[in-house]
């Protein structure tokens, strides 16, 4: 009797020193496009990030429908090693790998993992990218150590989370007892 074939047969692991390279990068997009540079990038068996949102939106016939939008117009995430760079900026609707003087720059992996777990356990929305305002650290509950800037909207409070690489922030609902201040502030 001949075995069953392995789902994973003709595909050779990758090596670990590939794997170690891989690094969290901002992929700039053309807007609204977002999601089918995801889907390109997933083809190509690309980790991808794509945050998104929930919003309302009425249509002109009164209908109304729930719908899921990018957190980061513009941006999706992607975890490839710098040297696949050929690999990423050839998908349709890219425009380029966020860094600086022509060089990519990655994302720390924490600062993903954050990112992921604030839209995971919390309501998000989109935030105008902030610089001043108190850093504050939440000591208590699913985010806890994560560090951002205390906002206030009507009588609820936001810590806005920033990625600084894309100049974006998304703010994330808390209480006020879940804060603490910076040491560093």
């Amino acid at each position: 009797m001949i075995p069953a074939a392995e789902p994973n047969v003709g595909k050779l692991p990758l090596p670990e020193i590939v794997s170690e390279r891989r690094r969290w990068f901002a992929i700039h997009t053309a807007s609204n496009n977002e999601k089918k540079v995801r889907q390109h990038l997933q083809a190509k068996e690309i980790e991808t990030f794509l945050p998104v949102y929930g919003v309302t939106k009425r249509w002109k016939n009164r209908t109304t429908v729930r719908v899921e939008l990018p957190l980061f117009a513009g941006y999706v995430f992607a975890r490839f090693d710098p040297s696949e760079r050929l690999r990423i900026v050839e998908v349709p609707m890219v425009y380029s790998i966020v860094g600086s003087r022509g060089k990519a720059s990655a994302i720390a992996d924490d600062e993903i993992d954050s990112l992921r777990n604030a839209v995971a356990t919390r309501q998000v929305h989109p935030f105008p990218y902030v610089k001043v305002g108190n850093r504050v650290r939440i000591r208590s509950g699913p985010l806890t150590g994560l560090e951002g800037t205390v906002v206030r909207s009507g009588e609820s409070l936001s810590v806005v989370l920033t990625v600084e690489m894309i100049q974006k922030s998304v703010a994330v609902h808390v209480e006020a007892d879940e804060l603490e201040p910076c040491p560093n502030a």
